[in-house]
């Protein structure tokens, strides 16, 4: 006597993705026409329905058949804040990516928030590019639930806090870099090194400053959390702090600027006080920007190589969107590397 066959359990107990919609639709208590306009990014559906079925979608796992799916020859990439010569680096390497695959890029920014708002995730949905690069920025659960849903892809670069350990990323080595602008500074015999960090909510700022202190502490010097001061990664932030640190009696003969506007804003607070570099101060940036090698005298600084990792960004979503997503759940980190130029030098004696 021949055994039945055993049921076909691939679809966990639902017979297809409509089958899935149906179910959603009922869950939800609206039409499944309903439910297509908020798979296709529809702005006719109200707030708290839209929520719902989202809701439901990411239960689900459902996520829109390739063949569904049309795509625009588009990147999105966004900035949480679109401004200075660190943002062109990273359009540029995202370009470079972008122009060998046909694609173009649409450029916007967050205002400053590190999670883009609800009216930029649905404008995404609508156009259906072909991935979406977040820079300094993230999701929250119902941008992640909405891109997903549509099967468009995204990857964080240098993101500004813990991405989770399923989202894809691309970063650089940090505190190594710390490590390396502090150790040169000690190398060179400055005992009293000064720190301006960028923002604390910002992951790649405090790891810059976790690798001054472990610098220090590895040399036998102590930390002094005074010469420690909060800045915003802007040249008006070097600038004040700038001023702050130079203006005390035992003002640091050396100052970390963890990056290179920051550097550039602290040039001007030495000028303003008739402190010349590198012969009364030396000062390290971070991020080696075309001007770090103009300014005067030029600046030593810890290279992120920016361009290099938007284009890894860029090469990622476009093979998660190929399918090829074995790196999804993986954290690239590129090298940084310390550029020695002409603004630090051994400390004058006092």
């Amino acid at each position: 006597m021949t055994s039945p066959k055993p049921a076909d359990t691939r679809t966990n107990g639902r017979s297809s993705q409509t089958a899935t919609l149906a179910e959603i639709a009922r869950e939800a208590g609206v039409s499944a026409p309903t439910v297509s306009k908020v798979l296709n990014g529809r702005a006719d559906v109200a707030p708290s329905t839209r929520s719902r079925v989202e809701e439901l979608l990411r239960t689900h796992g459902y996520r829109r058949r390739r063949a569904e799916a049309s795509r625009s020859p588009l990147i999105d990439l966004v900035f949480h804040e679109l401004e200075s010569a660190w943002a062109m680096e990273v359009i540029r390497g995202v370009e470079n990516v972008a122009r060998d695959a046909g694609l173009s890029v649409v450029l916007s920014e967050s205002a400053g928030r590190l999670t883009p708002g609800r009216t930029w995730a649905d404008q995404v949905a609508a156009r259906r590019p072909h991935g979406v690069i977040l820079v300094l920025s993230g999701l929250d659960e119902s941008g992640r639930a909405l891109l997903t849903s549509r099967s468009i892809p995204f990857v964080v670069m240098d993101p500004a806090g813990d991405p989770g350990t399923d989202v894809p990323s691309i970063g650089a080595t940090n505190w190594q870099g710390g490590l390396a602008a502090t150790r040169h500074l000690v190398e060179l015999g400055h005992t009293r090194i000064g720190a301006i960090s960028g923002p604390s909510r910002m992951m790649c700022s405090r790891a810059r400053v976790d690798g001054y202190r472990a610098a220090l502490e590895t040399a036998g010097l102590p930390v002094d959390p005074s010469l420690i001061v909060s800045g915003d990664f802007h040249h008006d932030a070097g600038y004040r702090q700038g001023l702050a640190l130079l203006r005390r009696e035992d003002r640091p003969t050396a100052v970390f600027a963890g990056n290179d506007l920051q550097a550039l804003g602290l040039y001007e607070a030495a000028r303003e006080l008739g402190l010349r570099i590198p012969e009364d101060l030396s000062v390290v940036g971070f991020d080696d920007l075309p001007v770090a090698r103009w300014v005067g005298p030029p600046l030593t600084t810890v290279r992120q190589p920016l361009t290099e990792m938007a284009e890894a960004a860029a090469k990622l979503v476009l093979d998660l969107g190929k399918g090829e997503d074995s790196a999804a759940a993986t954290r690239v980190e590129l090298a940084t590397s310390l550029v020695v130029r002409s603004s630090t030098a051994a400390p004058a004696a006092r």
